[in-house]
């Protein structure tokens, strides 16, 4: 099954009611993007909009942090109602004692890498998660070129998945489109992030049916 998650940094800020009751009509997650300005060079929104959202959220919440320190905010998440959260390999001395944190509080637990992060840097850790994010556009900004090489860093990661025989989501974040969302699919994703493709466009509802 194919999961869409629109990109809550795209939409209409002063119109996000809007915007969330579409994603409850027609999507499968709220993907929220949490950045702190140090882990990336840009600052997006707290706890006050992820709290908004989810008063309202019929779909799954699905939190992508970036930002350093992580761990410090997993049960607060929880608290929010979040259903998964992520966050970069690298933004942590201790992914698995996060990742299991994160399962403990009963959230589903992800692992994030940018596209300069080798795909086997994740394996150590893939019995500990329940889906990874691979980003296809630096993190950071919404609104970026799709980088091609996603494709067989999609195919190389899904056959250790494979291999190993774990249930593991394979999720793809950062220039997805109805262009390429057949090819991502292909190559063995399973969850697709599209922001400005959803909430630029002037039929959203289109644009997410074109993505399944």
């Amino acid at each position: 099954m194919i999961l869409i998650a629109p990109s809550m940094l795209a939409a209409d800020f002063l119109h996000l009611e809007k915007d969330v009751r579409m994603v409850n009509e027609h999507a499968d997650l709220f993907h929220l993007d949490i950045m702190d300005g140090t882990f990336v060079p840009n600052i997006s929104y707290g706890f006050p909009v992820v709290e908004a959202i989810a008063s309202i959220a019929e779909k799954p919440l699905d939190v992508h942090l970036m930002i350093v320190h992580p761990e410090k905010y997993i049960e607060r998440f929880a608290r929010v109602g979040t259903r998964m959260l992520s966050f970069h390999l690298n933004a942590t001395d201790k992914p698995a004692q996060a990742l299991l944190h994160i399962r403990e509080t009963g959230m589903k637990a992800g692992l994030v890498i940018n596209p300069d992060m080798p795909v086997e840097t994740l394996y150590p850790y893939l019995h500990l998660c329940d889906y990874i994010i691979l980003m296809s556009v630096f993190a950071g900004f919404g609104g970026q070129r799709f980088i091609e090489d996603t494709y067989d860093r999609i195919r190389t990661l899904k056959a250790e998945i494979d291999r190993l025989g774990l249930d593991v989501k394979i999720e793809v974040d950062g220039g997805v489109c109805p262009d390429n969302a057949r090819r991502l699919i292909d190559a063995g994703a399973e969850i697709l992030v599209a922001g400005s493709a959803v909430f630029k466009a002037e039929d959203p509802a289109k644009v997410i049916a074109a993505l399944r």
